[in-house]
């Protein structure tokens, strides 16, 4: 082969490769809709048997720009059959090669920008698990005998500009008399039908009229019974099966509480009216429509889901009253909504509670922070491990970092104000950061110089990376006191922000602020009292984004635990032991990894890393590992035969008198029963569960583990 002909084969090569590692960005990407969907009448029809929907949506489109192609988003699982025009003409249509969500329809004339265009739609296809899923590896639809579920990332129904177009619609869905439905919009009385032969039995058609433009369309079937409550003035409709309707009231207490305090902090919603309904398990833990927030059946308990539904009541600000114009702006939906939580737990329950929020929102962030830019969310896949660490949980903390340079009162204002600008509409990043500049120049009216919100925003929405600090010193002597003269070091060359010092001495500690630019800022700090040994700190109040050896093994255990939860034991223990190289002897890793090692029936494995997690006296956040832990070995002695010794470990578990998650209970059944593999009879109830303990769903069986509840720290899953 010639030397231009090796060129010519390279180059093409290097294209080839290139378009091919940009078809999942593009997927995530697509072009801007030439045509926009104003209002929707859909008809769907779910067959529990075979798993599949059948519908026809009519569908009007506003036209933005000159084209004679209408581009929508359909589940690559649904197969169109037929596209006509208002005037009953058929249409030729087609999916898209590289990316199948995508279907274009070819007008027969071209369109101009502002004129309506309507046409109805005929599709149906199986919608069973995350199989060509839209959200990978996420089953955002799914009908069987038991229910069905419909989130809107779905596209069970042809979208454009998703997520952030607006539109109304009527949506009517026929399902068996056994279903009841929940759902966007206003819900009429189902009306019975007869199903269409003697097999398949009577049916109900549900109706949802959605008046107002938002983004309507997610609805969840199934053994539902509608318990409305009031709270605090507000309607609450909850549904959840007859065994789980007890606790309603709580749940509408909590939805109210969010709803008032959000209210006052960000201004009231047109409408505030609310459904929650229970989500099967086997998709996303939760998830929120305009108006309707869903709960995963584990986390159906308001004792442990309280701040789950405030980021929930939260999205009717930031993701529903207020869209991201664009995938990139997801910031000031998601990541807004999420730190909403913190302001939620401040608010209901001190000033600790939301800073524990904020602690979680760190290890969160610290988790997959790598993965892209908050400014390039659209890289990422809505609702993955990535998504949630960088837009959700990094995007929350950036939130409180600008809080904490504004001030209280002016960063309040800001969300005030932003939600009045933009409510009923869209907003970019950019919209955010002019209005926060804005209100940023209120303190310099009162002498003090407003904080530089432009470069702040440049390297924190535009660059990965945290800076982890670190402090050299030397203390004099002076005639006034004392001086403290050091570096503050890190590695990121672009960081400049103000970082606070305190100096704990003999007398009150002294908090002085330092301009650190770059990765080496040398300071000078006066004090009246004597620095005591080792008594500085820098950032005492954890006001910024930074990685430490505590957090980064605390980010690495919660990688474990994500990776356990789908069964992926052997790469969950490669993250317990990177969390105990960071920081040895961590009981929380060393209990995690026993777990992992337990599931694997790796009994001895198991056994060495509970023994380890009881050597190390815990953290208080952590204390339930001993209890736990003692349950778990005699979980492994009374498989292996060893009644005695499982006894003693119950016992052990029975004198922590610790009873997290209900483990005294749990210790006090296998004292009088021995723990037994596939012994439903032996399993702890739904309760019975260590926090933060993962859920497996595919083994082992529910009768071999006790019922373990996902985490809450540090990402809603």
């Amino acid at each position: 082969m010639t030397r231009s002909k090796k060129m010519k084969s390279v180059f093409f090569l290097a294209i080839l490769l290139f378009g091919c590692a940009a078809m999942p960005v593009m997927a995530q990407n697509p072009r801007p809709s030439s045509f926009l969907a104003n209002h929707y009448d859909v008809s769907a029809t779910l067959d529990p048997i075979t798993q599949s929907l059948s519908a026809v949506a009519k569908v009007e489109f506003k036209a933005q720009e000159v084209s004679s192609a209408v581009r929508v988003e359909l589940h690559p699982n649904l197969n169109v059959t037929e596209v006509k025009s208002a005037e009953g003409k058929t249409l030729g249509f087609e999916r898209d090669t590289q990316n199948p969500l995508n279907l274009v329809v070819n007008l027969l004339t071209p369109v101009a920008p502002g004129a309506k265009v309507t046409l109805t739609f005929t599709y149906a296809g199986p919608l069973a698990n995350e199989e060509n899923s839209p959200v990978p590896g996420v089953r955002a639809a799914a009908i069987n005998r038991d229910g069905a579920f419909l989130l809107l990332p779905a596209r069970w129904f042809p979208l454009t500009n998703y997520p952030s177009n607006r539109y109304t619609a009527t949506f009517r869905l026929n399902v068996p008399e056994v279903f009841a439905v929940a759902g966007t919009g206003k819900a009429a009385a189902p009306t019975p039908t007869p199903g269409r032969n003697s097999v398949e039995g009577n049916r109900l058609i549900y109706v949802f009229q959605c008046e107002t433009p938002a983004p309507h369309g997610t609805f969840v079937a199934g053994n539902l019974q509608l318990n409305p409550k009031q709270a605090e003035g507000i309607g609450v409709n909850v549904y959840a099966p007859r065994e789980a309707s007890g606790d309603a009231q709580k749940f509408a207490d909590d939805v109210a509480r969010s709803a008032v305090a959000f209210s006052d902090m960000f201004g009231p919603l047109p409408r505030p009216e609310f459904t929650l309904a229970q989500l099967p398990d086997g998709t996303l833990r939760d998830f929120a429509g305009p108006g309707l927030l869903l709960l995963s059946k584990r986390i159906w308990d308001p004792r442990a889901s309280d701040r789950t539904i405030a980021r929930l009541v939260a999205s009717q600000w930031w993701g529903n009253a207020v869209l991201p114009a664009t995938r990139g702006d997801v910031w000031i939906s998601d990541g807004l909504a999420r730190y909403s939580e913190a302001l939620y737990a401040e608010q209901n329950a001190g000033k600790e509670a939301g800073l524990k929020a904020v602690d979680e929102f760190a290890v969160g962030a610290l988790m997959y922070e790598e993965a892209a830019p908050i400014a390039q969310a659209a890289r990422l896949a809505p609702y993955s491990a990535d998504y949630r660490s960088v837009v959700m949980n990094k995007g929350a903390m950036i939130f409180h970092m600008v809080r904490a340079q504004m001030g209280d009162v002016a960063f309040k204002s800001l969300l005030h104000d932003f939600y009045f600008k933009y409510a009923e509409g869209s907003a970019t990043i950019e919209n955010f950061e002019a209005l926060a500049e804005q209100h940023a120049q209120a303190p310099a009216k009162a002498g003090q110089p407003p904080p530089d919100l432009r470069s702040f925003f440049a390297q924190w929405l535009n660059s990965t990376g945290v800076p982890d600090f670190t402090i050299e010193y030397v203390v004099y002597r002076t005639h006034q006191g004392f001086r403290v003269v050091g570096k503050i070091k890190q590695p990121l060359d672009t960081f400049h922000m103000p970082v606070d010092l305190r100096i704990d001495t003999e007398g009150n500690p002294e908090t002085k602020t330092i301009d650190v630019i770059g990765t080496e800022s040398e300071f000078t700090a006066e004090s009246f009292g004597r620095p005591k040994p080792g008594g500085i700190k820098i950032d005492p109040n954890n006001v910024i984004l930074k990685g430490s050896s505590t957090l980064r093994a605390r980010a690495a255990i919660a990688r474990g635990e994500e990776l356990a939860e789908q069964g992926r034991y052997y790469d969950a223990i490669g993250q317990y032991q990177r969390a105990l190289s960071i920081q040895p002897n961590r009981p929380l890793a060393n209990f995690r990894m026993g777990e992992a090692f337990f599931y694997q029936k790796n009994y001895q494995a198991a056994a060495n890393a509970f023994r380890d997690a009881l050597q190390t006296v815990p953290e208080a956040s952590e204390k339930w590992t001993e209890v736990w832990s003692h349950v778990y070995l005699g979980k492994i002695f009374d498989l292996l035969g060893q009644r005695a010794r499982a006894v003693n470990e119950y016992s052990k578990a029975k004198q922590t008198n610790d009873d997290t998650g209900g483990a005294q209970q749990v210790a006090e059944q296998f004292l009088k029963k021995a723990y037994s593999e596939g012994g439903i009879s032996a399993a702890a109830p739904a309760s019975g569960a260590p926090p933060g303990a993962a859920v497996v769903p595919q083994a082992p069986p529910a009768g071999d583990r006790p019922v373990l509840k996902k985490r809450t720290d540090p990402a809603p899953n």
